[in-house]
């Protein structure tokens, strides 16, 4: 029997309750509150909190933080429910599950040994997410990498980076990933996103899956004789 994965789409860096209703709206599974107060995109916990207990069931809340300390952490976790917490900076193992919620680790992709190497040393993550590389920046730089570098993952992966819908469709195509997350691609500017581009960003996402799961029936009739060969 084949079965084809469903990607699953995190919009991160929402900065309101419309904004996140509208990306719930569009199909986003997550939600991401973006806690690093260097970014364009930071929220305050009690921000976060009011956005967090307006969204409707079955919807990830999704807390991202880049070397934050532990009681930083802790205080936005006992002010806004969180189902994951995603770690951006040069966070390891120990300090990652900590917290007792599941974690999501993202590596900045510099090449497939590296990013194997330390991807392995996050035994206890939810899943893995791969960014693109640049230095001194802790993602949401709006760049892309190389996807034929990534290497085999023993965890769910999520990739991010420069995505947008004019690319989504060849990434899942070529990698195959669990989920992707997406930030600057579906903003109107910087901050702010587009109702028009996360709709865009989102149905490029089920268009790409449901090509490969036609491609995946056709090659399952041709094995069980249900399709002839020309």
């Amino acid at each position: 029997m084949v079965q084809v994965h469903r990607t699953r789409v995190k919009i991160c860096g929402i900065r309101s309750l419309a904004e996140a209703l509208a990306a719930v709206d569009c199909g986003a599974e997550a939600i991401g509150f973006n806690f690093f107060d260097q970014s364009v995109r930071f929220l305050r916990a009690e921000d976060a909190a009011a956005i967090a207990f307006g969204l409707p069931p079955f919807v990830s809340r999704v807390g991202l933080f880049v070397n934050a300390s532990p009681g930083f952490v802790r205080s936005v976790l006992s002010i806004c429910p969180l189902e994951l917490l995603q770690f951006h900076g040069d966070e390891d193992e120990n300090y990652c599950r900590q917290f007792d919620v599941p974690y999501i680790k993202a590596i900045r992709h510099k090449n497939a040994e590296l990013t194997a190497r330390t991807a392995k040393g996050f035994g206890s993550a939810a899943a893995i997410l791969l960014d693109a590389y640049v230095p001194s920046q802790y993602g949401g730089t709006g760049e892309r990498f190389d996807w034929s570098t990534i290497p085999a993952i023993d965890k769910p992966l999520m990739v991010a980076g420069g995505l947008r819908a004019d690319n989504v469709e060849a990434l899942i195509e070529a990698v195959g990933p669990y989920a992707v997350d997406v930030c600057g691609g579906v903003e109107s500017s910087p901050g702010v996103k587009s109702l028009e581009k996360m709709g865009a960003f989102v149905g490029a996402v089920g268009a790409a899956d449901w090509s490969r799961k036609a491609v995946e029936r056709l090659a399952l009739n041709k094995v069980e004789g249900l399709v002839e060969e020309n």
